[in-house]
């Protein structure tokens, strides 16, 4: 079984550790390190970054609240190309949040929220600091339970015209249950830095948002006969394409 993972503030981890080298981890992990997990000396643990940095530990003492540890192996692990990020559209009874928690698991590398015509859901600006942090604490959570060195980035919301937009810089493969295109048709994929996978809401993307994504160079893609939930689509094409890009 793999080690536990706790999250290290990067600004606490020296740019020359080495293995050999002993460091305490205290604060909100440190806690659920020593208290809350029991984690005992003799323990291997990992300690990550949430950018790539994995130090393979082990726990020479745990006191309250503290943990302490020796490294024994340092990894970085680069970030994949392309890099794959979910563009979930806001979906009522958190399905929005299902849908970013379990892409999380699965690999995915950021996360856009998205203001769609059809969106029940609505943040607004007052509340807007709130909701993104409930989306990044969730993030979080999901990529500690997954063992990530990698925690994906939550960035600003869009509403449609600013996300057709990112297509000058970025692929944009928007999921619609009427495409004829599937995975194993898609082409060129891999030559992309970034691939931005599009889930509209419950009510589906309207013809307006087809319209600016298709002028942006978006590719329509039908994952299967099934038309999925807004919580499923997501994760099930960072799952299909991992294995089509070799990342699974």
């Amino acid at each position: 079984m793999t080690n536990p993972i706790f999250f290290i503030d990067p600004d606490e981890v020296p740019e020359a550790a080495e293995t050999s080298q002993e460091l305490e981890l205290g604060g909100t992990e440190g806690h659920h390190a020593a208290t809350v997990k029991r984690i005992s000396a003799g323990e291997l643990v990992d300690l990550v970054d949430g950018k790539g940095l994995r130090l393979g530990c082990t726990v020479l003492s745990a006191t309250q609240g503290v943990l302490r540890v020796r490294i024994d192996q340092r990894v970085l692990e680069a970030a994949p190309k392309p890099r794959l990020v979910l563009v979930q559209a806001l979906a009522k009874d958190g399905r929005d949040e299902l849908a970013i928690e379990t892409a999380t698991e699965l690999g995915v590398d950021a996360i856009i929220p998205w203001q769609a015509d059809r969106s029940i859901v609505r943040w607004k600006a007052e509340r807007l600091p709130k909701s993104l942090a409930k989306w990044q604490k969730t993030v979080q959570a999901a990529a500690k339970q997954a063992r990530r060195a990698w925690i994906p980035e939550v960035l600003d919301p869009v509403d449609s015209s600013k996300l057709a937009k990112l297509g000058s810089t970025a692929a944009l493969v928007v999921l619609h249950e009427q495409a004829s295109t599937t995975t194993a048709e898609l082409a060129g994929l891999d030559q992309a830095e970034e691939l931005l996978l599009i889930v509209g809401p419950e009510g589906g993307i309207s013809e307006r948002e087809l319209g600016l994504f298709q002028e942006a160079g978006g590719h329509q893609l039908r994952l299967g006969p099934h038309v999925l939930r807004s919580s499923t689509a997501g994760p099930a094409a960072v799952a299909l394409l991992s294995v089509k890009l070799g990342r699974w």
